[in-house]
């Protein structure tokens, strides 16, 4: 099974600040969505939180919220309490790639099983973030994909979609 990290960060790295995105890019969105649907999504509990009550959990997707807290509880989403807890979960359900899509503590508890990562790298600083994608040895990974956009009316900053793989040890 693929494990992916799905991320949009800022020039510096940057993912949130106060619970929420640091940017408003609807094509994003819609690539977030493609890429997650019919997939397990893991997020933290205060990701999950920062969603909006209406698109909670994410809508045909299998939602796995990882918390310290053992009482935690969601409807409709399975919690766990630990990363390889939802590895396995979703292992034995036969998923072929699942998504971790944040917050910045669950990405430094994921990278070393990543396989995959899929990111958008908004091209600009945002001093205001108080969240960050954890630093990661670039090297284990090699570019498959680097696509340009261009801010318009509805995408405020330009951006690139970059997906990495990590390169088979032989």
């Amino acid at each position: 099974m693929k494990i992916a990290l799905v991320v949009a960060l800022g020039l510096n790295n940057e993912i949130g600040a106060n619970g929420k995105l640091l940017w408003h890019l609807p094509a994003d969105l819609k690539r977030f969505k493609e890429i997650t649907s019919g997939h397990h999504v893991l997020m933290g509990r205060k990701t999950y939180e920062s969603i909006p009550e209406k698109f909670r959990p994410l809508p045909n997707r299998v939602n796995i919220i990882l918390t310290t807290n053992k009482n935690f509880k969601a409807a409709n989403c399975i919690v766990v309490h630990t990363i390889k807890e939802a590895i396995a979960i979703a292992k034995n359900a036969r998923e072929n790639e699942l998504m971790i899509i944040g917050g910045g503590e669950i990405y430094t508890l994921a990278i070393p099983f990543a396989t995959t990562l899929y990111i958008t790298k908004v091209n600009s600083n945002f001093s205001e973030a108080d969240t960050f994608f954890p630093k990661w040895n670039t090297e284990e990974f090699v570019e498959t994909e680097n696509i340009f956009f261009e801010k318009d009316k509805k995408n405020e900053f330009d951006f690139n979609y970059i997906k990495l793989e990590r390169k088979v040890s032989h």
